[in-house]
């Protein structure tokens, strides 16, 4: 079992203040193993509040974040998938699927991650799987005036990828949604 956090589009303290207490509390250090952030961090103290959860932390530079030396994409292996990471202010139009999809294929990934437009995704489509993490902490976005504070927690098991879901929706009740990918496989849709 390896744990790998998906988190980005903090925003700190431009659009959002903090992390929501109740995500704070269940990102404690020694758990999780990576850390895949689609950027726009935007200070140091972002970066550091990472690194005291996990070590391994990979940062893509995002559209708002003052630091020129994160990458404007990544691409690494965990366990048996090869996942890529990038902010998404790239692709046009923001956010959408066929453009990520493009990008995937660029890349040649088993797994994409993008964020930029602070909405929530995990899907699969055509034998690959797709995430945006969201905003961790509900930033304003133009694209969306009312995100719902969100990350992802990806429980990578030989070939088989659990995703969990995080959300704060305004009723304050966290709620946790599971999607099983497995490599190899297409889901009938």
């Amino acid at each position: 079992m390896v744990l790998v956090l998906v988190i980005g589009d903090m925003h700190i303290p431009y659009r959002s203040s903090k992390i929501p207490p109740k995500f704070k509390k269940l990102l404690v250090p020694g758990k999780i193993q990576h850390i895949l952030c689609t950027g726009n961090l935007c200070l140091r103290e972002t970066h550091d509040y990472l690194k005291s959860i996990s070590s391994d932390v990979h940062v893509v530079r995002g559209d708002f974040d003052l630091n020129t030396n994160y990458p404007e994409q990544k691409v690494l292996t965990v366990g048996q998938f090869k996942i890529g990471l990038i902010h998404g202010h790239q692709v046009v139009p923001w956010g959408d699927s066929d453009a990520i999809a493009a990008v995937r294929r660029q890349l040649d990934v088993d797994v994409m991650v993008s964020g930029h437009t602070h909405k929530l995704e995990a899907y699969e489509k055509d034998g690959n799987f797709y995430i945006n993490p969201g905003s961790v902490t509900g930033a304003y976005s133009p694209l969306d005036k009312n995100p719902i504070p969100a990350f992802i927690l990806m429980d990578i098991q030989s070939s088989t990828l659990v995703t969990y879901v995080y959300s704060l929706p305004p009723n304050g009740e966290m709620e946790v949604k599971k999607i099983e990918f497995k490599k190899g496989e297409k889901s009938e849709d």
